[in-house]
């Protein structure tokens, strides 16, 4: 079968779902654009009509997963009409359900951060329009970091107001927030569809876990 020449047939997301796939695979050192161009059926030259770079479309991948991910955790953070307790449920459920049904991005933040964070975009010359590529790419990759260091503040500040509310014990917030969002990235990693539990499933018993950890008392020592 011929392949799609850089049209609009190829579904910018479908790309960046593909990407994420090849990813998990193959890990970003050995990604080529060529392999992710044959997951949808494209050239490796039509594919540079979507994304200027490998190093551009992983940050494509990982702002697609972060801002879904905002994009629902958000309103819940900001409820004037929750408890603490509840709000805190409700954005672990919804963190860890869409871990699992995007498992492909979720690894992806997991494991390619780091060639994120090192990444550079890699002109074909060194003309003004590459260097107003990689001042793009530099924008948008601290861009990231700092919606990525929100996401995790809407964690942070949950717990802490639930601190101050009295509804979870003293513990330090900015540590149990890295342990929980490890967690659940984390779930991207191991989670099968096909496995014992749902998504939902999981969701509730890390929620339960987590929630019981900051409710917890500790009984008065005995002498």
């Amino acid at each position: 079968m011929a392949r799609k020449p850089a049209d609009q047939s190829v579904n910018r997301d479908d790309i960046l779902v593909a990407a994420a796939d090849v990813l998990r695979d193959n890990g970003y050192d050995a990604t080529t654009m060529k392999d992710i161009a044959a997951r949808v059926n494209l050239t490796a030259a039509s594919l540079y009509h979507h994304f200027k770079s490998k190093d551009f479309l992983l940050l494509a991948v990982l702002e697609l997963g972060l801002n879904h991910a905002i994009s629902e955790l958000e309103p819940i953070a900001q409820s004037g009409e929750l408890s603490c307790a509840e709000k805190l449920r409700r954005m672990i459920r919804a963190h860890i359900v869409n871990v699992t049904e995007n498992t492909a991005v979720g690894a992806a933040m997991v494991f390619e951060i780091k060639a994120l964070q090192l990444a550079s975009f890699n002109g074909r010359g060194s003309g003004e329009a590459d260097i107003d590529k990689q001042r793009e790419f530099i924008t948008r990759r601290d861009t990231f970091f700092e919606r990525r260091d929100y996401f995790e503040k809407l964690f942070r500040q949950t717990i802490r107001d639930g601190i101050t509310s009295g509804e979870f014990r003293s513990v330090d917030a900015a540590i149990v927030a890295k342990a929980m969002l490890g967690a659940h990235n984390w779930v991207g990693v191991w989670y099968q569809p096909s496995g014992r539990l749902t998504g939902e499933e999981v969701a509730a018993i890390m929620a339960d876990t987590f929630l019981v950890s900051l409710t917890a008392t500790h009984a008065a020592p005995t002498g």
